[in-house]
């Protein structure tokens, strides 16, 4: 074939130097003026250049029947093909490197032909066939190329991605006020997923076939059917791309789908979603690109593109379920979840820049920093919305025991779940302007409020602010519950209680960084101050009976009163005893201390007046003895209503 296609341009040369002489010679021989000799040597010129010409006619005629019969060697091995189902590469080696240097002697006969001057009929016939059996040869390396990426496939086995469970362990997230002290940490707890085994690349097609691969797409390039090639790959690896997202258990909704799901199926979609995301990107997405690399790194940026059309579709799956999550509504029970979704896709951004460098990649990459600017906004909504839902959470009736609201409760395992992302929320809030000073109803958390916020005002982060302006809403919110009961001394149990869950969940917890000793400090004071207004007003009126107003046993106090007054104390105790057995101190130590302390004075001061008025009032109208008095005050505040009945009341 060689010999052809240096035969060619010789004889084209030679054809057009000797036309050129022949007009020479006649031109010549035109003019009148030459001599006998002249004209004879010019008319024998003449004849010897037509001799030339018609022996290289005949050189012209062999060189076309060589061309022929080469292009007819060759179409009967690409035809021979056609119809055998078998597919070439599943033949051998020898066969696949027989097929492709047909195919590169079809398109070599294609170019020498296209380079002479194609005059005649028999000539162009020539090309339109060798043409036709390029073409029929690029179809069947299509094919091919399509049979090796698909056959020799690897699987794709996530085996650090366990999600078989997920779908039951979201939590009805419903409204604040719903959650016991652990559902909600269990439910939004934060997921996570080994980098060092999202970081791996793999083999997505064996290596084996990587060269045959090469082979094909170099030969399908040259033959100027890089855009079949593509195509092929892009269609192959595409459905390859969405098979993965398909074992990530990865589903396909559009924005309405989302929007309208449950709270609890969303849940556990966007936790899959967010263990799926850094695995599609660092291990999948990177080992399609090195693919792509090793198939078309010869290729011109053909890498490139092939990578971006083939990821591209899956990626704009994965955003559009990101931009539904951004664009509804902004619950606080998202928050988290917002958060996971906003540190996954920080995290990966310079491996998406990675991947999606220019312009090629720049749809996905904008629309994937527009999602990333949709979570932020979410997020800060949302902490704004959190704010706004526990200022604004009322109550009709008073708590049930004056134990710890199930605000209190959910405001700090929120708080306490939002110090994993401290340095994310930091980023978030540290321009946004959005933390206030607030100001409470009650004097008390309000100067504690203004000299925080004196201590605080040069360097605290963002997001301490942030919290601290949470926990100053809610003590004011707690504030407006205690109104609800009508016994002072209720009341001031009820802010007992949560103030003191609050500084505890607090000091045993990462918050502690956050908030700082001294804020701790002042919280403990603040229920230790409500623990002696709730003794003050539950026992000053019940001892009271109990004073000794005498400094002798000849006191002028009749024994008629003093007998008077150990039964109205009596009534009293009996009274508080059915009454605070059923108000609940679910903390064991706080409980264990109030009663210590609450014992300590009824019990000497009960003692100090039986001892020395039992001559004046009589054994008889002693009611209980001091033990038992003690053991009493032991059954307070454990949630469950209790009544004495002595059988020897008077």
């Amino acid at each position: 074939m060689g010999d052809c296609e240096s035969m060619a341009p010789q004889l084209e040369g030679e054809e057009n130097l000797i036309a050129a002489a022949k007009h020479i010679v006649r031109a010549l021989g035109s003019n009148k003026n030459l001599t006998k000799d002249v004209k004879k040597i010019l008319a024998d010129l003449g004849s010897q250049l037509s001799t030339m010409a018609t022996i290289d006619d005949e050189g012209v005629e062999g060189l076309k029947s060589g061309i022929e019969e080469h292009l007819s060697v060759v179409e009967e091995k690409i035809m021979s093909w056609e119809t055998d189902e078998s597919m070439i590469w599943d033949s051998g080696p020898d066969e696949a490197f027989e097929y492709l240097s047909a195919v590169d002697e079809a398109r070599k006969l294609i170019q020498g032909l296209e380079n002479r001057c194609l005059n005649g009929e028999d000539e162009k016939e020539l090309l339109r066939r060798a043409h036709d059996v390029l073409q029929l040869a690029m179809q069947r390396l299509e094919e091919e190329f399509k049979y090796l990426l698909v056959q020799h496939r690897q699987p794709f086995e996530p085996e650090h991605m366990s999600f078989q469970s997920s779908e039951d362990d979201g939590v009805d997230v419903g409204s604040m006020v719903s959650f016991g002290d652990e559902s909600f940490e269990e439910s939004a707890r934060r997921d996570s997923v080994s980098r060092t085994s999202e970081e791996c690349i793999i083999d997505l097609v064996h290596p084996d076939v990587i060269h045959d691969l090469k082979c094909i797409a170099n030969s399908m390039f040259m033959s100027n059917y890089d855009h079949e090639c593509r195509q092929a790959y892009v269609i192959v690896r595409k459905d390859a791309l969405d098979e993965c997202l398909f074992d990530l258990e990865i589903e396909k909704f559009s924005i309405e789908d989302v929007l309208k799901m449950e709270w609890g199926t969303l849940n556990s979609k966007i936790k899959r979603w967010v263990r799926a995301m850094k695995v599609f990107v660092r291990r999948y997405l990177a080992s399609e690109k090195w693919l792509c690399d090793q198939i078309f790194s010869e290729l011109g940026s053909a890498n490139f593109v092939c990578f971006v059309e083939a990821a591209k579709a899956p990626m704009l799956q994965l955003l559009n379920f990101a931009e539904a999550i951004s664009i509804g509504p902004h619950q606080p029970e998202k928050l988290v979840r917002f958060l996971d979704m906003y540190e996954v896709l920080a995290d990966l951004l310079l491996d998406i820049d990675a991947l999606f460098p220019d312009e090629a990649g720049s749809s996905v990459k904008v629309e994937y920093h527009e999602v990333l600017k949709r979570l932020a906004d979410s997020v800060r909504a949302t902490l704004v919305e959190f704010k706004n839902a526990v200022a604004t959470n009322t109550s009709t009736n008073p708590f049930a025991g004056g134990g710890i609201h199930h605000l209190t409760r959910y405001v700090m395992n929120y708080l306490r779940l939002l110090v994993d992302y401290k340095d994310t929320l930091n980023l978030l809030l540290k321009n946004d302007g959005s933390v206030p000073v607030l100001l409470s109803p009650d004097s008390s958390p309000s100067t504690e409020d203004e000299s925080t916020s004196n201590d605080f005002s040069g360097g605290v982060s963002a997001m301490t602010l942030h919290l601290q302006s949470l926990t100053s809403i809610l003590e004011a919110n707690l504030h407006e519950k205690s109104k609800l009961y009508r016994d002072a001394s209720l009341q001031h149990f009820f802010l007992m209680n949560n103030i003191h869950y609050m500084a505890q969940k607090v000091k045993n917890s990462e918050l502690r960084v956050i908030f700082g000793d001294k804020w701790i400090r002042k919280h403990n004071w603040k229920f230790q101050q409500h623990a002696m207004d709730y003794e003050r007003a539950t026992w000053s009126t019940i001892l009271s009976f109990l004073k000794d107003e005498s400094n002798s046993s000849n006191s002028s106090i009749s024994r008629t009163l003093l007998k008077e007054r150990l039964r109205s104390f009596y009534v009293a105790f009996e009274e508080v005893y059915r009454m605070q057995t059923a108000w609940l101190i679910p903390d064991v130590q706080l409980r264990e201390d109030l009663r210590i302390s609450t014992s300590l004075k009824v019990i000497q001061a009960y003692r100090t007046f039986v001892g020395r008025q039992m001559y004046h009032i009589g054994e008889k109208h002693i009611r209980y003895n001091a033990d038992e008095m003690q053991d009493y005050l032991l059954d307070l505040f454990e949630g469950s209503q209790k009544s004495l009945h002595n059988p020897h009341r008077r």
